[in-house]
């Protein structure tokens, strides 16, 4: 699957990259959508999992160019720099539009859902009984998850590495929210948010040459915990990816239509019209974490007034959404065939 990419190649391997981190980071939206939509999602999939006990070797013998190729690096590297990029910007950008316009970003995201949906319905070839129950069991699934209730933070670093391995499924399984089931496992805030913060704190301290916050045991307290979370991350991508990639070569078409399936089923994350609900004490007053922020408990949803303009407006995100979703996969068409011919 190794081939020779040109600099344009590169650079919208790179964009690719930063969609997908965006995607990563927002609860209910999946990166693994992204990919699946665009066109690379087996390509992805195939070149994670070669890192395994070949790639090892070929590192420890110092055989860099060897390890690269056999890891398909050519496809790999570009698109982790983006979404690196996109960590430390993109996504930010998207926690502040989650501040300000929370419902036409939900809104947006909605629509996206509902086109990958559509493209990966249109596209599956042999739908019959079980296939269709299969996309059902997804959508059930998918139904569960979304009702769920969060649970409070846990700053274990152990925990955390557990965190990392389940948050990761969001990148290598469509329809599969990394960040929401943060906030279900009570550490979106700590791993998404404050431990961001701490590494490009230090990072701009590094710069700097100022060594102080090793003196802050909170400071160092996160960067364990960004340490553990990373190092989950890596652990969760390479065994997921082995697994994917075999029930993909043995499973395709059933492993396809419950991703259809669980994708549809999560619409109910991302359901534009919704109230926060916070947990209280018996006091009737708001409990709050560690990082002094009130611990949510449950997404109340509700139907929007059709006479509201602010309903509309978010209508017409939905509808650029999934404008989105079709000129993503009309983009990745033209790829392959440009790339075929």
């Amino acid at each position: 699957m190794q081939q020779t990419r040109t600099f344009t190649d590169r650079f919208f391997l790179v964009l690719k990259g930063l969609f997908m981190g965006a995607a990563n980071k927002v609860p209910g939206v999946s990166g693994g959508v992204v990919a699946f939509v665009v066109g690379f999602y087996e390509e992805f999939i195939f070149s994670l999992q070669r890192f395994n006990g070949k790639a090892l070797l070929l590192l420890v013998n110092l055989r860099f160019k060897s390890f690269y190729q056999y890891v398909n690096g050519s496809f790999l590297s570009p698109l982790l720099l983006g979404m690196i990029i996109s960590y430390f910007s993109v996504s930010l950008l998207i926690d502040w539009l989650l501040i300000h316009y929370e419902t036409m970003v939900w809104a947006a995201f909605f629509g996206m859902i509902i086109g990958s949906v559509y493209y990966i319905a249109k596209n599956f070839e042999g739908w019959n009984r079980k296939y269709l129950l299969l996309a059902f069991l997804g959508v059930a699934f998918g139904i569960f998850i979304s009702l769920l209730k969060p649970a409070t933070e846990n700053d274990n670093l152990w925990f955390v590495f557990f965190c990392g391995m389940i948050s990761v499924s969001g990148m290598t399984l469509p329809g599969l929210s990394g960040s929401f089931i943060l906030i279900l496992i009570g550490n979106y805030v700590l791993l998404l948010v404050d431990s961001v913060n701490a590494i490009t704190l230090t990072i701009a301290d590094l710069i700097q040459g100022d060594l102080s916050f090793l003196d802050n045991d909170e400071r160092v307290q996160m960067l364990k915990v960004f340490a553990s979370f990373l190092a989950g991350s890596i652990a969760g991508l390479i065994t997921l990816s082995n697994v994917l990639t075999y029930l993909l070569k043995h499973f395709k078409n059933s492993v396809f239509s419950i991703i259809t399936g669980f994708i549809a089923g999560s619409l109910g994350v991302v359901w534009p019209w919704k109230n926060k609900v916070y947990k209280l004490n018996d006091q009737g007053e708001l409990i709050y974490d560690l990082n002094n922020n009130p611990i949510l408990d449950q997404y109340e949803r509700y139907w929007p007034s059709l006479s509201d303009s602010s309903t509309w407006i978010a209508i017409f995100f939905i509808f650029l959404g999934i404008i989105i979703v079709l000129a993503l996969e009309w983009y990745g068409k033209r790829t392959v065939k440009t790339t075929h011919e």
